[in-house]
């Protein structure tokens, strides 16, 4: 299925450390133009369509290392959200044509109707030895060959991820059910960021999901009658989601099972006693190994995430209560704990993928074999 070539004008991508890398911009976008944010790179090769509406992209510019996107469109099945999430999109080139019998249009067409912005014919892979050398940073996208006073400007304003809480603004605003009444494990689930990949995951394994404000009180939660309870994956700093280790403490203190998954994970680490850091560039894509410590068995995983718990493989720091239970094996930082008391558990790491393999799934069994232990 081809798509008419749209015509092309100047643009450029300006980082905060005064880096410009020069592209080119559809003529005749939709998007607000200059577009500002923190911009990161992912080494997905294939999932674009996952990784743009992914909630924990919220409020960044998306540098893709592939040097070809868009050349399988866009369908009505692969999105995580309702919406894209991103900010912006950098690629090498964009497919001036798509095939796929899935496929329902084009990805440019797609973004333009949520007006976010495409820059192209960059120099992607400058771009993300720059930002793996320096660290990622906030940039602005815009027209012409040299950024004007009115870039610099929104450059300049643009707040840091640090201290953002951005899983209050994806989380949703009324809770919502997922899967089959009649199911045999009732889960409530978190949303500081959700993905649509979990609630399926939990469904075709026989759940039904209770998704909840990620502010809702425990004991609102805990009314739902709930045989365990998931924290899901979001953006933004966990230090800022100051309302969370509060309510995962009560939750806690009541026995019921809990799995958290990268932000969730995040916030279990702070709910006892942990601290989390940013990281210089974090982790993006869908090929991070990861060893499970008590097997030493490796794992390939998918990865989205700007912060981490502290700690290192043999524990988490300042939380004598938790054991770490995975490590990354490219920086050795913590991607899995647990209580060692409590049926508490998280991965930093996103076990449903969505894009991504597949070799984590096996965790959400794990995590229905803590509920067969617990259901009255």
């Amino acid at each position: 299925m081809a798509t008419e070539r749209r015509s092309t004008e100047p643009g450029f991508l300006l980082l905060e450390d005064g880096t410009l890398f020069r592209g080119r911009i559809a003529s005749g976008s939709t998007a607000p133009l200059p577009a500002v944010a923190e911009v990161v790179f992912t080494t997905n090769m294939t999932g674009y369509q996952e990784v743009f509406t992914d909630p924990s992209y919220r409020g960044q510019i998306v540098v893709m290392t592939a040097p070809q996107i868009g050349n399988y469109g866009i369908n009505a099945e692969d999105p995580e959200s309702a919406a894209p999430q991103i900010a912006g999109v950098v690629v090498r080139e964009l497919s001036q044509s798509f095939s796929n019998w899935r496929a329902t249009g084009g990805l440019d067409a797609w973004l333009d109707s949520s007006q976010i912005p495409i820059i192209q014919e960059v120099d992607t892979r400058r771009l993300t030895r720059h930002l793996r050398s320096v660290g990622v940073m906030r940039g602005v996208i815009g027209i012409g060959e040299e950024p004007d006073d009115a870039s610099k400007a929104t450059l300049e304003a643009c707040p840091s991820m640090e201290g953002l809480d951005l899983a209050s603004r994806v989380s949703t605003r009324e809770r919502y059910t997922w899967g089959d009444p009649r199911a045999r494990h009732h889960i409530v689930a978190y949303d500081y960021g959700i993905k649509r990949n979990i609630l399926r995951l939990f469904s075709e394994n026989g759940c039904r999901v209770t998704v909840v404000p990620a502010a809702t009180p425990a004991e609102a939660a805990l009314a739902e009658d709930p045989d365990g309870i998931f924290l899901s994956n979001g953006p933004g700093d966990p230090d800022a989601v100051a309302y969370a280790p509060g309510i995962i403490r009560s939750l806690a203190s009541n026995g019921v099972p809990i799995f958290g998954i990268c932000l969730g994970h995040q916030l279990l680490g702070l709910t006892f006693s942990g601290s989390t850091v940013k990281m210089p560039y974090g982790h993006r894509g869908g090929n991070h190994p990861v060893k499970e410590v008590e097997t030493g068995r490796v794992l390939i995983t998918s990865q989205n995430h700007g912060f981490a718990v502290e700690g290192d493989d043999r524990s988490v720091t300042g939380a004598s209560d938790l054991e770490v239970t995975h490590v990354n094996l490219n920086d050795g930082t913590i991607e899995g704990l647990r209580h060692r008391d409590l049926p508490v558990f998280g991965v930093q790491y996103h076990p449903e993928a969505a894009p991504g393999p597949h070799d984590a799934r096996p965790l959400f069994q794990e995590f229905l074999s803590v509920l067969r232990g617990a259901v009255r």
